[in-house]
Protein backbone atom coordinates (compact mmCIF):
# COMPACT_ATOMS: atom_id res chain seq x y z
CA UNK A 1 0.00 0.00 0.00
CA UNK A 2 1.27 3.60 -0.77
CA UNK A 3 1.65 6.45 2.08
CA UNK A 4 -2.33 7.64 3.28
CA UNK A 5 -2.65 10.54 3.86
CA UNK A 6 -2.21 12.72 7.13
CA UNK A 7 -3.77 10.84 9.42
CA UNK A 8 -6.52 13.35 10.30
CA UNK A 9 -6.31 15.24 6.96
CA UNK A 10 -9.34 15.51 5.31
CA UNK A 11 -9.12 15.05 1.64
CA UNK A 12 -11.36 16.92 -1.11
CA UNK A 13 -12.23 15.48 -4.47
CA UNK A 14 -13.68 17.03 -7.41
CA UNK A 15 -15.83 15.09 -10.01
CA UNK A 16 -17.44 15.95 -13.09
CA UNK A 17 -20.20 14.91 -15.07
CA UNK A 18 -20.14 12.95 -18.10
CA UNK A 19 -22.54 13.19 -21.14
CA UNK A 20 -22.37 10.47 -23.86
CA UNK A 21 -21.74 11.89 -27.05
CA UNK A 22 -22.77 8.83 -28.75
CA UNK A 23 -25.44 6.36 -27.06
CA UNK A 24 -25.79 2.54 -29.49
CA UNK A 25 -28.08 0.46 -27.03
CA UNK A 26 -29.14 -3.08 -27.81
CA UNK A 27 -31.42 -5.31 -27.09
CA UNK A 28 -31.69 -6.98 -23.23
CA UNK A 29 -29.16 -8.92 -22.49
CA UNK A 30 -29.74 -12.22 -20.33
CA UNK A 31 -29.13 -10.24 -16.88
CA UNK A 32 -31.65 -7.53 -18.41
CA UNK A 33 -29.03 -4.82 -18.93
CA UNK A 34 -29.10 -3.70 -22.42
CA UNK A 35 -25.63 -3.83 -24.54
CA UNK A 36 -24.05 -0.75 -25.32
CA UNK A 37 -21.53 1.02 -27.66
CA UNK A 38 -20.93 4.37 -26.18
CA UNK A 39 -18.73 7.42 -26.45
CA UNK A 40 -18.42 9.02 -23.30
CA UNK A 41 -17.02 12.76 -22.43
CA UNK A 42 -16.15 14.44 -18.57
CA UNK A 43 -17.59 17.78 -18.67
CA UNK A 44 -16.60 21.08 -16.16
CA UNK A 45 -19.98 20.48 -14.19
CA UNK A 46 -18.70 19.32 -10.67
CA UNK A 47 -19.67 17.73 -7.75
CA UNK A 48 -17.39 17.92 -5.07
CA UNK A 49 -16.37 15.50 -2.02
CA UNK A 50 -14.66 15.90 1.44
CA UNK A 51 -13.48 12.51 3.45
CA UNK A 52 -12.10 12.24 6.81
CA UNK A 53 -11.31 9.80 9.31
CA UNK A 54 -14.23 8.99 11.69
CA UNK A 55 -15.30 6.72 14.42
CA UNK A 56 -18.14 4.93 11.77
CA UNK A 57 -18.74 5.72 7.98
CA UNK A 58 -21.43 8.14 7.96
CA UNK A 59 -22.78 10.30 4.72
CA UNK A 60 -23.52 14.07 4.81
CA UNK A 61 -25.02 16.12 1.51
CA UNK A 62 -25.83 19.43 0.73
CA UNK A 63 -26.53 20.74 -2.34
CA UNK A 64 -28.86 20.18 -5.76
CA UNK A 65 -31.33 17.61 -4.13
CA UNK A 66 -29.56 16.80 -0.96
CA UNK A 67 -32.83 16.68 0.91
CA UNK A 68 -33.59 13.86 -1.19
CA UNK A 69 -30.82 11.19 -0.95
CA UNK A 70 -30.11 8.33 1.08
CA UNK A 71 -27.48 8.60 3.63
CA UNK A 72 -27.11 4.98 3.95
CA UNK A 73 -26.38 2.14 1.74
CA UNK A 74 -28.85 3.27 -0.51
CA UNK A 75 -26.20 5.49 -1.65
CA UNK A 76 -23.26 4.51 -4.16
CA UNK A 77 -21.37 6.93 -2.23
CA UNK A 78 -21.43 4.68 0.97
CA UNK A 79 -21.13 1.57 -1.34
CA UNK A 80 -17.99 3.05 -2.85
CA UNK A 81 -16.20 3.00 0.59
CA UNK A 82 -17.29 -0.32 2.05
CA UNK A 83 -15.83 -1.76 -1.22
CA UNK A 84 -12.45 -0.46 -1.11
CA UNK A 85 -12.66 -0.72 2.65
CA UNK A 86 -13.04 -4.56 1.56
CA UNK A 87 -10.75 -4.26 -1.17
CA UNK A 88 -7.91 -3.30 1.12
CA UNK A 89 -8.89 -4.84 4.32
CA UNK A 90 -9.80 -1.87 6.56
CA UNK A 91 -12.94 -0.72 9.18
CA UNK A 92 -14.45 1.50 6.33
CA UNK A 93 -14.29 4.33 9.00
CA UNK A 94 -14.86 7.82 7.70
CA UNK A 95 -17.20 10.93 7.00
CA UNK A 96 -18.49 11.53 3.99
CA UNK A 97 -19.31 14.94 2.90
CA UNK A 98 -21.07 15.55 -0.70
CA UNK A 99 -21.76 18.68 -2.22
CA UNK A 100 -23.94 18.49 -5.23
CA UNK A 101 -23.97 20.28 -7.89
CA UNK A 102 -24.78 17.51 -11.05
CA UNK A 103 -28.44 17.70 -11.37
CA UNK A 104 -29.85 14.39 -9.88
CA UNK A 105 -31.35 11.60 -12.22
CA UNK A 106 -30.46 13.78 -15.24
CA UNK A 107 -28.70 11.36 -17.70
CA UNK A 108 -25.15 12.95 -15.92
CA UNK A 109 -24.29 10.25 -13.78
CA UNK A 110 -24.07 12.31 -10.67
CA UNK A 111 -24.50 9.32 -8.47
CA UNK A 112 -21.90 7.56 -9.98
CA UNK A 113 -19.48 10.51 -10.23
CA UNK A 114 -20.19 10.54 -6.49
CA UNK A 115 -18.98 7.08 -6.13
CA UNK A 116 -15.95 7.33 -8.70
CA UNK A 117 -15.18 10.45 -6.20
CA UNK A 118 -15.29 8.34 -3.13
CA UNK A 119 -12.99 5.46 -4.47
CA UNK A 120 -10.24 7.88 -5.47
CA UNK A 121 -10.48 9.86 -2.21
CA UNK A 122 -10.75 6.73 0.15
CA UNK A 123 -7.93 5.38 -1.61
CA UNK A 124 -5.84 8.37 -1.14
CA UNK A 125 -7.07 7.99 2.28
CA UNK A 126 -6.19 4.94 3.53
CA UNK A 127 -2.69 4.72 1.11
CA UNK A 128 -4.32 2.20 -1.28
CA UNK A 129 -1.93 2.66 -3.87
CA UNK A 130 -4.28 2.33 -6.51
CA UNK A 131 -3.81 3.66 -9.86
CA UNK A 132 -7.11 4.78 -12.15
CA UNK A 133 -7.22 1.84 -14.29
CA UNK A 134 -7.54 -0.15 -11.21
CA UNK A 135 -9.68 2.00 -9.52
CA UNK A 136 -11.38 1.75 -12.68
CA UNK A 137 -11.87 -2.10 -12.67
CA UNK A 138 -13.27 -2.24 -8.98
CA UNK A 139 -15.74 1.17 -10.07
CA UNK A 140 -17.25 -1.58 -12.17
CA UNK A 141 -18.94 -3.46 -9.48
CA UNK A 142 -20.74 -0.22 -8.72
CA UNK A 143 -22.60 0.62 -12.07
CA UNK A 144 -21.78 0.97 -15.26
CA UNK A 145 -20.49 4.76 -15.47
CA UNK A 146 -18.51 4.73 -12.51
CA UNK A 147 -15.60 3.45 -14.15
CA UNK A 148 -15.85 6.12 -16.50
CA UNK A 149 -15.79 8.84 -13.99
CA UNK A 150 -12.55 7.27 -11.98
CA UNK A 151 -10.45 8.09 -15.53
CA UNK A 152 -12.47 10.95 -16.80
CA UNK A 153 -11.74 12.65 -20.56
CA UNK A 154 -13.20 11.38 -23.86
CA UNK A 155 -13.58 7.57 -24.08
CA UNK A 156 -15.41 4.44 -25.72
CA UNK A 157 -17.55 2.09 -23.36
CA UNK A 158 -18.76 -0.76 -24.34
CA UNK A 159 -20.38 -4.03 -22.51
CA UNK A 160 -22.97 -2.13 -20.32
CA UNK A 161 -20.82 0.92 -20.56
CA UNK A 162 -18.36 -0.62 -18.28
CA UNK A 163 -15.23 -1.26 -20.14
CA UNK A 164 -14.22 1.79 -20.63
CA UNK A 165 -10.84 2.90 -23.16
CA UNK A 166 -9.82 6.30 -23.62
CA UNK A 167 -10.08 7.62 -27.22
CA UNK A 168 -8.04 11.11 -28.31
CA UNK A 169 -10.00 13.99 -28.51
CA UNK A 170 -9.17 18.00 -29.13
CA UNK A 171 -11.55 20.24 -27.46
CA UNK A 172 -12.14 21.96 -25.34
CA UNK A 173 -15.73 21.82 -26.36
CA UNK A 174 -17.90 24.02 -25.52
CA UNK A 175 -21.06 22.44 -23.71
CA UNK A 176 -25.12 24.00 -22.64
CA UNK A 177 -26.55 21.39 -20.11
CA UNK A 178 -30.12 22.24 -19.72
CA UNK A 179 -31.75 20.84 -16.85
CA UNK A 180 -35.70 20.05 -15.90
CA UNK A 181 -37.46 19.62 -13.31
CA UNK A 182 -37.58 16.32 -11.70
CA UNK A 183 -35.40 13.45 -13.17
CA UNK A 184 -36.10 10.55 -15.36
CA UNK A 185 -35.99 6.65 -13.85
CA UNK A 186 -32.80 5.13 -16.38
CA UNK A 187 -34.94 1.12 -15.79
CA UNK A 188 -38.16 3.14 -17.38
CA UNK A 189 -36.29 5.03 -19.77
CA UNK A 190 -34.73 1.73 -21.47
CA UNK A 191 -37.90 -0.29 -20.89
CA UNK A 192 -40.08 2.24 -22.66
CA UNK A 193 -37.66 2.20 -25.47
CA UNK A 194 -37.97 -1.75 -26.08
CA UNK A 195 -41.58 -0.90 -26.01
CA UNK A 196 -41.04 1.69 -28.47
CA UNK A 197 -39.07 -0.89 -30.73
CA UNK A 198 -41.23 -3.40 -30.36
CA UNK A 199 -44.10 -1.33 -31.80
CA UNK A 200 -41.75 -0.31 -34.63
CA UNK A 201 -41.87 3.78 -33.16
CA UNK A 202 -38.14 3.67 -32.70
CA UNK A 203 -35.15 2.38 -34.97
CA UNK A 204 -34.00 -1.09 -33.88
CA UNK A 205 -30.89 -1.73 -32.66
CA UNK A 206 -28.26 -3.31 -35.27
CA UNK A 207 -28.10 -6.84 -36.21
CA UNK A 208 -25.60 -8.97 -34.98
CA UNK A 209 -24.18 -11.66 -37.39
CA UNK A 210 -25.88 -14.49 -37.79
CA UNK A 211 -24.29 -16.58 -35.65
CA UNK A 212 -24.39 -13.98 -32.45
CA UNK A 213 -27.76 -13.14 -33.23
CA UNK A 214 -28.76 -16.53 -32.95
CA UNK A 215 -26.75 -17.16 -29.51
CA UNK A 216 -28.06 -14.40 -28.22
CA UNK A 217 -31.99 -14.83 -29.55
CA UNK A 218 -32.63 -17.76 -26.88
CA UNK A 219 -31.09 -15.52 -23.52
CA UNK A 220 -32.89 -12.36 -24.51
CA UNK A 221 -36.12 -14.15 -25.14
CA UNK A 222 -35.41 -15.83 -21.34
CA UNK A 223 -35.54 -12.21 -20.32
CA UNK A 224 -38.40 -10.81 -22.16
CA UNK A 225 -40.41 -8.54 -20.02
CA UNK A 226 -43.85 -7.11 -20.20
CA UNK A 227 -44.76 -8.15 -23.63
CA UNK A 228 -41.85 -6.94 -24.92
CA UNK A 229 -41.69 -8.60 -29.06
CA UNK A 230 -39.14 -11.74 -29.44
CA UNK A 231 -38.33 -9.99 -32.41
CA UNK A 232 -36.72 -7.05 -30.45
CA UNK A 233 -33.74 -9.52 -29.08
CA UNK A 234 -30.60 -10.69 -31.77
CA UNK A 235 -29.58 -7.68 -31.84
CA UNK A 236 -26.53 -5.62 -30.88
CA UNK A 237 -25.65 -1.89 -30.41
CA UNK A 238 -24.32 -0.38 -33.70
CA UNK A 239 -20.97 1.02 -33.37
CA UNK A 240 -19.54 4.32 -32.92
CA UNK A 241 -18.96 5.25 -36.51
CA UNK A 242 -15.52 6.70 -37.21
CA UNK A 243 -16.73 9.54 -38.29
CA UNK A 244 -17.36 10.70 -34.63
CA UNK A 245 -13.86 9.60 -33.70
CA UNK A 246 -12.80 11.85 -36.57
CA UNK A 247 -14.42 14.42 -35.30
CA UNK A 248 -13.13 13.80 -31.86
CA UNK A 249 -9.55 14.71 -33.52
CA UNK A 250 -10.69 17.54 -36.10
CA UNK A 251 -11.15 20.23 -33.60
CA UNK A 252 -14.46 21.26 -35.54
CA UNK A 253 -16.92 21.59 -33.69
CA UNK A 254 -19.68 21.29 -36.63
CA UNK A 255 -17.98 17.70 -37.37
CA UNK A 256 -18.44 16.78 -34.17
CA UNK A 257 -22.81 18.26 -34.05
CA UNK A 258 -23.05 16.04 -37.20
CA UNK A 259 -22.00 13.03 -35.37
CA UNK A 260 -23.90 13.36 -32.30
CA UNK A 261 -26.17 10.60 -31.78
CA UNK A 262 -29.01 8.95 -28.69
CA UNK A 263 -31.17 5.89 -29.13
CA UNK A 264 -32.28 6.91 -25.51
CA UNK A 265 -33.93 10.25 -26.97
CA UNK A 266 -37.31 8.92 -28.29
CA UNK A 267 -38.11 7.13 -25.57
CA UNK A 268 -37.19 10.25 -22.78
CA UNK A 269 -39.13 12.15 -25.44
CA UNK A 270 -42.08 9.60 -25.14
CA UNK A 271 -42.06 9.83 -21.17
CA UNK A 272 -41.32 13.46 -20.83
CA UNK A 273 -42.71 15.06 -24.00
CA UNK A 274 -41.65 18.79 -22.81
CA UNK A 275 -37.86 17.90 -24.00
CA UNK A 276 -38.81 18.30 -27.10
CA UNK A 277 -39.07 21.76 -26.51
CA UNK A 278 -36.39 22.37 -24.58
CA UNK A 279 -34.26 21.20 -27.66
CA UNK A 280 -36.18 22.75 -30.31
CA UNK A 281 -35.29 26.14 -28.12
CA UNK A 282 -31.66 25.20 -28.11
CA UNK A 283 -31.57 25.01 -31.51
CA UNK A 284 -33.68 28.51 -32.42
CA UNK A 285 -30.76 29.89 -29.95
CA UNK A 286 -27.93 28.83 -32.33
CA UNK A 287 -26.85 25.46 -30.78
CA UNK A 288 -24.79 23.18 -33.85
CA UNK A 289 -26.75 20.06 -31.98
CA UNK A 290 -28.94 19.56 -29.43
CA UNK A 291 -30.13 16.32 -27.69
CA UNK A 292 -31.20 14.66 -24.69
CA UNK A 293 -28.37 13.65 -22.04
CA UNK A 294 -28.02 9.70 -21.60
CA UNK A 295 -31.41 8.31 -20.19
CA UNK A 296 -32.56 12.44 -19.62
CA UNK A 297 -33.39 14.93 -18.75
CA UNK A 298 -31.08 16.51 -19.21
CA UNK A 299 -30.66 18.13 -22.66
CA UNK A 300 -27.43 18.91 -23.97
CA UNK A 301 -26.85 21.81 -26.94
CA UNK A 302 -23.38 22.24 -28.29
CA UNK A 303 -21.91 25.43 -29.22
CA UNK A 304 -19.48 26.80 -31.42
CA UNK A 305 -17.39 28.42 -28.58
CA UNK A 306 -17.51 29.87 -25.14
CA UNK A 307 -19.40 33.16 -26.23
CA UNK A 308 -22.12 31.27 -28.05
CA UNK A 309 -22.32 28.41 -24.89
CA UNK A 310 -23.18 31.64 -22.38
CA UNK A 311 -25.79 32.92 -24.97
CA UNK A 312 -27.58 30.25 -25.38
CA UNK A 313 -27.95 29.31 -21.60
CA UNK A 314 -29.50 32.69 -21.11
CA UNK A 315 -32.04 32.33 -23.93
CA UNK A 316 -32.64 28.78 -22.46
CA UNK A 317 -33.54 30.18 -18.95
CA UNK A 318 -35.17 33.51 -20.44
CA UNK A 319 -37.25 31.04 -22.81
CA UNK A 320 -38.34 29.07 -19.33
CA UNK A 321 -37.69 25.68 -21.15
CA UNK A 322 -35.62 24.25 -18.35
CA UNK A 323 -34.85 24.23 -14.48
CA UNK A 324 -31.17 25.79 -14.78
CA UNK A 325 -28.74 25.89 -17.91
CA UNK A 326 -25.25 25.41 -17.48
CA UNK A 327 -22.29 26.34 -19.45
CA UNK A 328 -19.47 23.97 -19.40
CA UNK A 329 -16.36 22.24 -21.32
CA UNK A 330 -15.21 18.78 -22.13
CA UNK A 331 -12.81 16.63 -21.71
CA UNK A 332 -11.70 17.11 -18.24
CA UNK A 333 -10.34 15.06 -16.25
CA UNK A 334 -12.03 11.95 -13.98
CA UNK A 335 -12.13 12.10 -10.38
CA UNK A 336 -9.10 13.98 -8.75
CA UNK A 337 -8.01 14.70 -5.57
CA UNK A 338 -7.37 18.46 -4.88
CA UNK A 339 -4.49 20.20 -3.03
Amino acid sequence: MAEPAGANDPVRVRVPAKINLRLSVGAPRADGFHPLDTVYQAISLYDEITIRPADRLRLTLDGVGADTLPTDGGNLAVRAATLLADRLGVPPNVAIHLHKRIPLAGGLAGGSADAAAVLVGCDALWGGGHDPAALAVLAADLGSDVPFLVIGGTARGTGRGELVEPVPAAGPWHWVVAAADGGLSTPRVYGQLDLLRAAGAAPPAALASERDAAASYGDAVGSARDGIAAEATGHTPSPVPDRLLAALRSDDPADLAAALANDLQPASIALRPALRRTLDAGLAAGALAAMVSGSGPSCLCLAADAADAARIAAELTERGVCSAAHVAVGPVAGATVLA
